[in-house]
């Protein structure tokens, strides 16, 4: 008698793709921050802002969807740890910890910028102009280190991964390769006053990145991880402790 029951590869093929379509919705989710390019316009290029007149919403708004992106970005590494750890499990970790700490330095941003808010919206007089100029300096590099390093290391590790294991068209994780090294190279340099905090070097490294997280999202969405790669980090006896044996 042939048994109805989906049999244990489909399954797994079944739960896998699940799998890819919350990560690449959760990588798409990362870049609702991107207006904040905008709703951040005139309290870090006004330096009496936390004196002035008119609407705080812009930066209240600014700070919801960074906090979004921020949770987004330690989903996306909780949603993909069960499937790359089986290519290899310490640099799986290594993702986790380097996204909540991506995440953690996005919220140390909004929370300097929340506070700017506070003591605006509290009436702080001219005595507050030092305080607003130093929670904006933090805001800043809390943006460098946040926004503009940690990716580089997380396309490093989750490229090499995604590379490795074929779980998704080679191709994409190229483009991490190639902007990691170029975003991590301008945020040095802007770290030894080489250059302002926008130079071509990280402009170019930040596409690249773009196109990768966002090529990633897409293609997780639309096509899933590569099934017969899947099927290969799932037969039995592969271990989760290092590299499979590519």
């Amino acid at each position: 008698m042939i048994s109805s029951e989906p049999g244990p590869t489909k399954v797994r093929l079944v739960s896998h793709r699940k799998t890819a379509l919350a990560a690449g919705v959760l990588y798409l989710l990362t870049f609702v921050s991107i207006p904040t390019l905008f709703l951040y316009g005139r309290v870090r290029t006004d330096p009496e802002y936390i004196t002035g007149p008119g609407p705080d919403t812009p930066v209240i708004i600014g700070g919801l969807l960074e906090v979004i992106a921020a949770l987004a970005c330690i989903g996306t590494s909780v949603a993909l740890y069960p499937v790359v750890k089986r290519q290899n499990e310490g640099v799986a970790l290594g993702f986790v910890g380097a996204r909540i700490l991506e995440a953690g330095a996005i919220f140390a941003g909004v929370v300097a910028l929340m506070s700017i808010v506070t003591l605006r919206q509290a009436g702080a007089g001219d005595e507050a102009l030092l305080t607003g100029q130093a929670l904006l300096a933090q805001h800043a590099w809390t943006t460098l280190l946040g926004q503009g390093l940690m990716p580089a290391f997380n396309a490093l590790l989750l490229g090499s991964l995604m590379y490795k294991s074929r779980l998704l068209p080679r191709v994409l994780p190229v483009f991490g390769f190639i902007g990691a090294p170029l975003l991590i190279a301008g945020a040095v340099g802007m770290l030894f006053g080489l250059w302002g905090p926008v130079s071509p070097l990280a402009g170019v490294g930040a596409l690249f990145l773009a196109i990768w997280e966002f090529g990633m999202g897409i293609w997780l969405i639309v096509r899933g991880f590569n099934p017969d790669a899947v099927a290969e980090l799932t037969a039995p006896g592969t271990g989760t402790s290092g590299e499979t044996g590519r």
